[in-house]
């Protein structure tokens, strides 16, 4: 499939009129990114912002001990690094790849031109809108729910509400995810095998889906 297919099969891009898709394709490049790749560092000078088609990108920000903080697991179709278009010219976060990656890699300089046209420009602020509210919710997410209540909204957040998953990325990834240490979800994990309500063996976990229902998702 050619870069103009990938980014109307994409999500985000998906209703822009057919010249302004061609436009985009025409500035835009496919990039692949290996497991554990560092996309870009905070503080990187940013010329790029990125749409994700396949796999999980971890977004985050390093304490001053060096811990990771969580900001948000990137699913396919968002889009993510777009603050570089407003904001400045610096990445504010860390990207990295927590699974193999497919992603469309945008210059920031030629979609700032396309941003002259209306239609264009108005998917563009509702994506952005959307993302506002994630981030608004997510300060929520970190300051009230336990580990167990995140782990459950994450798992809907990012694989849905069957019970039955294929998971790419490891517990560690995860732990970051949710704002957890991996010692503390390790713990839950164990506590919800023993009482039969999960089995999770290598990428498969199976979990029973009564017990997700009710959960909150602080998705987009």
């Amino acid at each position: 499939m050619d870069l103009e297919g990938k980014l109307k099969e994409s999500g985000f891009f998906t209703s822009l009129p057919a010249g302004s898709l061609r436009q985009l394709a025409e500035i835009c490049f496919l990039r692949r990114a290996k497991k554990r790749e560092v996309l870009f560092l905070e503080g990187d000078e940013g010329g790029l912002f990125f749409q994700l088609l396949s796999g999980r990108i971890q977004l985050y920000r390093l304490s001053e001990d060096g811990r990771e903080i969580a900001i948000k697991v990137v699913r396919p179709g968002e889009i993510f690094a777009e603050v570089i278009l407003f904001e400045q010219d610096r990445y504010p976060v860390c990207g990295s790849a927590i699974t193999d990656c497919e992603l469309i890699a945008v210059p920031s300089r030629q979609f700032a031109c396309l941003l002259e046209n209306r239609d264009f420009r108005n998917n563009f602020i509702l994506m952005l809108m959307k993302k506002q509210r994630y981030l608004t919710d997510r300060i929520m997410y970190l300051t009230s729910g336990d580990a167990e209540s995140r782990f459950k909204s994450f798992l809907i957040e990012q694989y849905g509400e069957s019970g039955n998953y294929r998971i790419g990325i490891s517990k560690r990834d995860i732990a970051t995810a949710i704002g957890v240490t991996p010692e503390t979800l390790s713990r839950l994990i164990h506590r919800l095998t023993e009482s039969g309500i999960m089995d999770w063996s290598r990428e498969r976990l199976s979990i029973d889906s009564s017990y997700l229902k009710g959960t909150n998702s602080f998705g987009i």
